[in-house]
């Protein structure tokens, strides 16, 4: 497999474009493949080439989960979703990772600059590469492509199709938009064209937003919801993604869209959602199967045998636990069968302490003596899947003390923990829990906080505060009568603790960086080396 260390040639150099596709064997194929007619024989064909764009954000290749198509050492700090997180949660409180890696060193303490590293390449050159095959995959679907291959009587389905490859083009290019401002905007038109040029952040908005409304509209293809089986995007999905588009408007147009925001967000959950009685059981090992029905809106699906990542929740898993804390957690959850509930013990992932007292968790008594996690989950916050290995004052280390996160396991709703089969492989060691992109809390966060700002910066609304009321009531706490927007925030980063939102709500709130040309991240050098329409943004 050819491995990819220009962004340029990922998008635009067709001729390595099709190379790599067709060492992938990944539809959609190109006109200059000789194959690429035979690609498309039936719709199940058409319906391959949509499967592959839609599980981009966790392959990172066609081979195995531990070959890379991007020049990393480790294919598993390839994979968009892992660095999209690492990018969104480790420059907050939220979340400190023990291991030495300059990346992660320079996101950790702000002290990145314009040279590249690896969550900028994994995340910026997925994203672009997914937008390249989404452009593809419009080319080879339009009607005059199924005219010529006798395809007609697929119109409809192809469609629907290429509404739902529209979505996924437009959450690469909303990543793109969010965490590096100005990329280049490639179309269709830029496959085999000219180079594309660079956008401004304002008019990316405005651009993404149409692209989104259009999916909205009465004769538009993109399904309703239950129209395609899970985790494929829908109407709502498409609702969501302007709902938090709105939400962060004024950062990234100037301009507030409070109201927006508020719409969007209660158009989702009047559409049949619930929340799941059980939050813990949303991060178990077969969440897409409990809770798909009432809480997910749009999830990346992750497969221990099918779907393969050494990012992504087996990241959010391994990397939290060490030898100690996953026999302490085990007893706790009443594991028999085996000592741990996750596999694999990175030994890296930590909570920053001050992410609970900044953020006002409920914490009960500290009892070392007592179930093993510090304190009692059921007497606090029971969102908190946390434990502390003796030192309340942890901060993150190579350490088998301080606090850690165990909202990710290997363990199944009915208490059963993965382990290893008849064969040598390590399919085991791998999660197949499903990682929800949006859920409906965030909509419920985002019709609370649009409320708040458009009233002064507090809301004693009844359906806001009702919204809020649901999820402490879950989490097993009081409410307010009334809620500020720091108030809806803090509660929000218990409910979403390592699940990339804490960065865009530091940064609402002003306290991300002093520096607000940090808000964003550089645009990768080697696109620039490549792509003279390209200027740096401000600051780096």
């Amino acid at each position: 497999m050819k491995k990819i260390n220009n962004i340029l040639v990922t998008v635009l150099a067709l001729a390595t474009l099709v190379s790599c596709i067709k060492d992938l064997n990944t539809l959609p194929l190109n006109d200059y493949d000789t194959t690429s007619e035979d690609a498309y024989v039936d719709q199940a064909s058409y319906l391959s080439g949509l499967a592959y764009i839609n599980a981009y954000y966790n392959f990172v290749s066609q081979n195995s989960a531990g070959n890379s198509d991007l020049s990393f050492d480790d294919a598993g700090q390839s994979e968009l979703l892992r660095q999209w997180m690492v990018m969104n949660d480790l420059p907050t409180k939220s979340q400190d990772i023990g291991w030495g890696d300059s990346y992660i060193m320079d996101i950790t303490n702000h002290t990145w600059t314009n040279a590249d590293n690896n969550a900028f390449i994994a995340v910026y050159t997925r994203c672009m590469k997914g937008i390249a095959l989404v452009n593809e995959y419009l080319l080879q679907t339009t009607d005059q492509k199924l005219e010529l291959r006798g395809h007609t009587d697929f119109k409809d389905a192809i469609a629907q199709y290429r509404a739902e490859a529209t979505f996924h083009r437009a959450m690469f290019y909303y990543i793109l938009m969010d965490l590096f401002g100005n990329p280049p905007l490639a179309l269709e038109e830029n496959i085999g064209g000219e180079l594309p040029k660079q956008i401004k952040r304002a008019d990316l908005f405005v651009w993404l937003e149409k692209q989104l409304l259009d999916l909205l509209k009465e004769d538009s293809a993109m399904p309703a919801k239950g129209a395609v089986p899970y985790p494929r995007p829908n109407k709502d999905a498409v609702k969501a993604l302007l709902a938090r588009m709105y939400l962060n408007a004024e950062i990234y147009t100037g301009t507030a869209r409070w109201e927006d925001a508020k719409q969007y967000a209660k158009e989702v959950i009047d559409n049949g959602y619930s929340l799941h009685p059980n939050y813990r059981e949303l991060f178990l090992y077969d969440n897409g199967q409990t809770c798909a029905n009432d809480e997910f809106i749009f999830a990346i699906e992750y497969d221990a045998e099918k779907a393969q990542s050494w990012g992504g929740t087996t990241t959010l898993c391994s990397g939290a636990f060490s030898d100690e804390m996953n026999e302490i957690v085990a007893k706790y959850l009443g594991v028999t069968e085996v000592n741990y509930v996750s596999p694999e013990k990175w030994n890296g992932y930590h909570l920053n302490p001050e992410f609970l007292t900044e953020n006002d968790a409920v914490l009960s008594d500290v009892n070392w003596d007592g179930n093993g996690l510090g304190f009692d989950p059921e007497k606090s916050d029971r969102r908190l899947l946390i434990c502390n290995q003796g030192d309340p004052n942890y901060k993150a280390s190579i350490s088998t003390s301080g606090w850690r996160v165990w909202k990710w396991t290997s363990m199944r709703s009915d208490g059963y923990v993965y382990k290893r089969g008849g064969d040598d492989s390590d399919d085991w060691k791998l999660s197949s829990a499903d990682f929800a992109i949006f859920r409906l809390p965030e909509m419920y966060y985002i019709y609370a906080e649009s409320d708040a700002r458009l009233h002064g910066g507090t809301t004693s609304d009844a359906t806001a505060v009702g919204y809020i009321r649901a999820l402490r009531n879950r989490a097993g706490l009081t409410t307010k009568a009334s809620l500020s927007v720091e108030d809806i925030l803090k509660d929000k980063a218990v409910e979403y603790l390592w699940e990339g939102q804490r960065r865009q709500d530091e940064i609402r709130l002003g306290i991300f960086d002093s520096d607000k040309n940090r808000w964003i991240y550089p645009i990768l050098e080697s696109d620039r080396a490549a792509n003279g329409n390209l200027e740096q943004n401000p600051g780096y």
